[in-house]
């Protein structure tokens, strides 16, 4: 049957076209797509691929934190990172997450074919393009930390819907938590990061990498 691949991107037409692309191999099997973060990590629990093809950049829950919660709940789960930025903080924050490998979009089908069987094979897999930034940016994340490293799984959560232009009545119905849960946590954000307005917060959720740019 061959690998269990979930694939998780935001755009449709991408999606279909990597299933199609991949299942033309003897040895991978798409066995579900997810839109977004909170959908992969949905799916990922009911599925149990052997591995998620998962793009960063996405609305509601970015790829890194839907990976830090993949892997939480199904560690033996390979995550093989896609994003269209090369930029030496989100490779690094990317790997601190926990995916086994970083690929960028416009690679040819072939690289993420091996980059898959790379990662299953239980090693780590990089584009050439940026294997030179991920090893210092990777220690430099895991020993200085920093402000989002402070914030909790669900206050990045919080602060990425935030960010996105959601209202505290929003943010809580996506979560499904109470308005004054929601509160809470926003208030606990600003202090944690010593960061006294939304549109600060907005900015720093896009300087991190926290939602997708493009948006």
């Amino acid at each position: 049957m061959g690998y269990r691949v979930l694939l998780v991107d935001d755009h449709q037409i991408l999606r279909q076209g990597l299933k199609s692309l991949l299942e033309r191999e003897d040895d991978l099997q798409v066995v579900g797509e997810a839109a977004d973060g909170r959908a992969a990590v949905k799916m990922a629990r009911e599925l149990h691929p052997q591995i998620v093809v998962m793009d960063i950049s996405m609305p509601g829950l970015n790829g890194i934190d839907a990976t830090r919660q993949i892997l939480s709940a199904l560690p033996d789960v390979k995550v093989l990172a896609l994003s269209a930025h090369s930029d030496a903080k989100l490779v690094g924050e990317t790997l601190q997450g926990g995916a086994s490998g970083f690929l960028l979009k416009d690679v040819a089908v072939e690289e993420l074919v091996s980059g898959i069987r790379t990662v299953m094979s239980g090693h780590t897999y990089l584009s050439p393009r940026i294997a030179h930034l991920a090893g210092t940016e990777y220690l430099s994340t895991s020993s200085n930390g920093g402000g989002r490293s402070r914030l909790s799984v669900r206050e990045r959560e919080v602060l990425q819907l935030i960010a996105e232009g959601k209202a505290t009545k929003e943010v809580a119905a996506v979560l499904g938590v109470g308005v004054k849960t929601a509160e809470t946590h926003r208030r606990s954000i600003m202090e944690k990061l010593n960061i006294d307005s939304v549109a600060e917060l907005t900015k720093y959720a896009i300087r991190e990498g926290l939602t997708a740019l493009e948006q």
